[in-house]
């Protein structure tokens, strides 16, 4: 594919819309404050969001049944469960995570 000017131009422009959206909040909260009851509402959004992640992964969906667990990830997120427990070190988290669900390949449980 050619990268003709409409094609560059929509990428700047996508990213510009995607930086702003991300940035833009940023600025806009400095300006005032927030009510407490609002921050303190808004400190569950990112626990809310990984168990979302987590869950999502953790099932595989059939359509008009039950989902059925996904047994590979679920033998890799064990042990990155358990470091997350101990450590509360994102790093550690993901090395263990990476290298349990490579061991699981490995073994071909996945």
């Amino acid at each position: 594919m050619a990268l003709t000017g409409y094609v560059f131009w929509t990428i700047i422009g996508c990213g510009l819309v995607t930086w702003l959206s991300r940035v833009l909040p940023f600025i806009l909260v400095k300006q005032f404050e927030l009510p407490r009851w609002l921050v303190e509402f808004l400190s569950f959004v990112p626990v809310a969001i990984m168990t979302a992640l987590v869950v999502e992964n953790l099932f595989v969906a059939h359509p008009g049944h039950l989902p059925s667990l996904d047994v590979g990830n679920t033998l890799a997120t064990l042990p990155a469960l358990v470091t997350a427990i101990i450590t509360k070190s994102l790093l550690a988290i993901v090395v263990v995570g990476i290298a349990a669900m490579a061991l699981v390949r490995a073994l071909g449980w996945a």
